[in-house]
């Protein structure tokens, strides 16, 4: 019931520097009977923002009223990687030292903001639903933490997909859930769902 709501919501979004991406934002406004209207669409250039700063854009609605107020900041990513299962990062035995040694108690108080990192390696699924009529499916795997985000590539036709990646998260909260989900794509409609599991991190 507002014509000037305020979220105040922060996201955390992995960007690759390599790929010139839009972050596309669409505004939707939704009723008690569930019926969704869209209220309008900006879009950011990340390239063009410069990084190690918050930007403050007020961002007009394309082919609509209104506009949206963002505060926006590139900086460096740590801690985030993905990676194929050959060259794990923490495969190295001295590496693993030094992650120990980093994370040992004498240590604790160095970085309070650093609690710690989550490595999975998601391997391949087995006996997946089939989504499409030729009894095949094309899944790919999501991997969230918190509001962190990363997926495999997809493996196109197969109800027994290998993606043998390592994905790799920085742990904010310690009381956070790993939510590992499989989905079809399904070209430009919205993916399948084809099943969820979810891992809180203190059974770890």
């Amino acid at each position: 019931k507002s014509a000037n709501p305020q979220w105040r919501e922060r996201f955390d979004f992995h960007y690759f520097s390599d790929r010139k991406d839009m972050l596309d934002i669409e505004v939707w406004r939704k009723d008690n009977k569930k019926h969704e209207e869209l209220l309008g669409t900006c879009q950011v250039d990340i390239t063009a923002l410069p990084m190690k700063q918050t930007n403050c854009l007020e961002l007009p609605l394309e082919k609509h009223p209104g506009s949206l107020l963002m505060l926006i900041a590139v900086a460096p990513c740590t801690g985030v990687s993905i990676s194929d299962l050959c060259v794990c990062p923490l495969g190295d035995p001295s590496e693993r030292q030094q992650i120990s040694q980093r994370y040992c108690i004498k240590n604790s108080f160095q970085d309070i903001k650093d609690i710690g990192f989550l490595q999975v390696k998601v391997l391949k699924a087995v006996d997946l639903l089939a989504a499409d009529f030729a009894g095949k499916s094309d899944p790919f795997c999501v991997l969230e933490l918190g509001n962190d985000s990363l997926q495999t590539h997809t493996v196109y036709k197969n109800l027994n997909p290998e993606w043998n990646k390592v994905f790799t998260f920085p742990i904010k909260d310690i009381h956070d859930v790993l939510e590992v989900t499989v989905f079809d794509e399904d070209g430009d409609k919205p993916p399948d769902f084809l099943g969820k599991v979810a891992i809180p991190l203190l059974s770890v």
